[in-house]
């Protein structure tokens, strides 16, 4: 099953690094990323495989709100076929 991650806060050094070492952790593939930095605002979106994941997708989305909490972002983990019908226009 694929998800869709997204990352939205100020920037700072490490945001990608911390993203992706949990992610890792978790057995989590990132199998598309795109990341950008606009005036100072850090937005990212991963599609990622949790297939194989070490955890349940809702303790993989408990564990990602908290480590958005400590570095004072937003993390959040949606099921790839619920992000889509929510961006259809």
């Amino acid at each position: 099953m694929n998800a869709i991650v997204t990352v939205i806060g100020k920037d700072k050094v490490g945001i990608i690094a911390a993203v992706c070492a949990l992610l890792a952790e978790n057995n989590v593939n990132i199998l598309d990323i795109s990341q950008t930095i606009l005036q100072g605002s850090f937005t990212m979106v991963m599609a990622v495989d949790v297939e194989k994941a070490k955890v349940p997708v809702g303790d993989l989305r408990v564990l990602l709100e908290e480590l958005g909490k400590k570095m004072e972002i937003s993390i959040r983990i949606q099921r790839e076929e619920i992000f889509d019908a929510m961006h259809r226009i």
